[in-house]
């Protein structure tokens, strides 16, 4: 008979005592794993959701984290919105190369996900959504070419069973009862990428502008606009009056009107703009103008994120990490007591195995190796627990935060966790090992 089916045999002969003490092992384990997995799924979404982006840009007054989770990720609201005329001017700024606006707040019904609703432009496909990683399309040709076209993410064609030609209806600010009558018809469906975009319905942001209560009251917007550029508001008053002689002037006689989607510039604001620089230089210059003004701030979506990971999440994740590493050092230590106590009752065992021939060096290896087999495989256990555990939270976490968890994913620090616990399975068993070791044969056969 080998080592092995020896030790196989003292752990049967104790199976409640051994099942529980691997148990506490393998729970430590999956706990870790579960922490590990979750915390680098999440640091990598953070990290390279936003980061295609050199700044985002939205009104002043809220925090520049709130401005990047309601922007890039679809976590929260937003401050506020900003004029039309911002937009426009922006995009003359030295060294800015490309802004891209995006006007959300409506969602879908609650029957269909209640997934966000982005206003935009086609130009929003073309740019990178993290470094070296584009947009792929699934399926569809030409990306929001009419107004009432829309695309969607890979997560809402899958919950809703949506394809080309489905047709839906925009909920007006995630208020159930105040549905917009216009339908809006999918032409395009995105590949997956594993960030808050597959979980996004996009629709031009002409078609946006066309829906009630998407423009602001003239009034507002005339005040507005005064008071953020620092004009006459009877001048504006004028203008806008004006503008819409002219507009009906054209009507009339048949000419083409300049607003095609039927609302002067004035009255429109956006939510975020999402910028692309011609030189890191220029975020920089960029960032620091927009803080002299009243308007608008600029931020670096991934320099924000990655203090949140560092300042906040990253602390989280040593807390637990910390935590679930004494557990795994408490379940350590019940083996020892485990192995430990049941010498005192295998001392004639072990006194039989040394009479037919057993060395006192077998006799340590065969309690070595019994301290191994339990932590060692408490730990197997563990990480199929901990992955378990993951591919079962990972719906659900979707489902509460928009974050999409891979259940598959593998973090190379599990590499380590099976080397660690043959290190402490070691140092359990060396103190039990001894004692068999010492054991004085003759003595323990006739007590």
């Amino acid at each position: 008979m080998n080592l092995l089916s020896i030790v196989w045999k003292s752990i049967r002969q104790r199976s409640l005592a051994s099942s529980l003490t691997a148990l506490s092992v393998a729970l430590g384990v999956a706990l870790m794993i579960a922490v590990l997995v979750i915390n680098g799924v999440v640091g990598r979404i953070f990290s390279q959701s936003g980061s295609g982006y050199d700044l985002v840009v939205g009104a002043q007054g809220g925090s520049e984290l709130q401005l990047v989770l309601s922007s890039i990720y679809r976590i929260g609201k937003p401050y506020d919105n900003l004029p039309w005329r911002f937009y426009e001017e922006l995009q003359d700024y030295a060294g800015v190369d490309q802004v891209i606006p995006l006007c959300f707040g409506d969602t879908t019904s609650e029957e269909e996900g209640s997934f966000p609703i982005i206003g935009t432009l086609p130009r929003f496909f073309g740019t990178n959504y993290a470094p070296g990683r584009s947009f792929g399309i699934k399926k569809g040709g030409e990306i929001l070419k009419g107004t009432w076209d829309a695309v969607i993410g890979s997560e809402v064609a899958r919950v809703n069973g949506w394809d080309m030609g489905s047709t839906f209806k925009m909920v007006h600010g995630g208020v159930q009862d105040h549905v917009h009558d216009e339908e809006f018809t999918v032409t395009g469906v995105l590949a997956p990428t594993g960030t808050p975009n597959d979980r996004t319905v996009y629709i031009h942001l002409r078609g946006f502008f066309m829906l009630d209560d998407h423009a602001k009251p003239a009034s507002e917007a005339i005040e507005r606009n005064a008071a953020l550029f620092g004009e006459n508001i009877e001048e504006l008053r004028i203008q806008y009056a004006d503008l819409l002689k002219k507009e009906e002037a054209a009507k009339k006689s048949g000419q083409h009107v300049h607003h095609h989607d039927g609302i002067p510039d004035i009255q429109k604001e956006v939510t975020a703009l999402l910028v692309l620089t011609k030189a890191p230089t220029a975020s920089i210059f960029l960032t620091s103008k927009l803080k002299e003004g009243v308007i608008a701030q600029a931020v670096n979506p991934v320099f924000v994120m990655q203090q949140l990971m560092q300042n906040l999440v990253g602390n989280v994740r040593y807390a637990l990490m910390v935590l679930t590493g004494l557990i795994i050092v408490v379940s350590g230590i019940g083996i020892f007591v485990s192995i430990y106590n049941s010498m005192s009752d295998r001392k004639r065992e072990i006194a039989i195995m040394r009479a037919l021939g057993a060395s006192r060096q077998q006799v340590f290896s065969i309690i070595l190796l019994e301290s191994v087999v339990l932590t060692v495989g408490g730990g197997l256990l563990g990480l199929l627990l901990g992955h378990g555990l993951v591919f079962a939270a990972a719906p659900i976490v979707t489902a509460r935060s928009g974050l999409l968890i891979n259940p598959m994913h593998f973090e190379t620090i599990e590499l380590w966790i099976l080397p660690a616990l043959l290190a402490m399975a070691i140092v359990i068993g060396i103190l039990p090992g001894q004692t068999a070791y010492r054991t004085d044969v003759a003595k323990a056969l006739y007590d």
